[in-house]
């Protein structure tokens, strides 16, 4: 199971299993306690992510643009997906918003490695 939901502010519950950031910066303030795995691989490239903050793309363009930078890291897809498989693992950044966050992307990415 993927889950989305959580941003890495959010306390660990039981239920989040392995807790993995994907961002390409460490947020300020968060000890690594909270985190599981950092994967900056998998983050938002700063351009791109201040391109759609500042209204500069649309969530579309922003959407099709990170799905672009997955080209090449099937192999961590895999390796996220295989993980999803056996337990939870939740998607963490500093976006409160899951629906309009690079981590719903992900997941659709991750999905896509587990197959019918």
């Amino acid at each position: 199971m993927i889950k989305i939901e959580k941003s890495v502010y959010d306390s660990p519950e039981p239920g989040d299993g392995r807790r993995i950031l994907v961002m390409r910066l460490w947020p300020r303030g968060i000890p690594k306690a909270k985190v599981d795995l950092w994967i900056k691989e998998l983050g938002t490239e700063r351009e791109l992510i201040a391109r759609w903050k500042g209204g500069r793309i649309s969530w579309d363009r922003f959407a099709a643009e990170y799905k672009k930078s997955l080209r090449g890291k099937e192999g961590l897809l895999r390796r996220l997906a295989e993980e999803s498989r056996v337990g939870t693992i939740t998607l963490l950044c500093t976006d409160r918003d899951p629906a309009r966050c690079h981590r719903s992307l992900l997941k659709e990415a991750i999905e896509a490695q587990l197959g019918p």
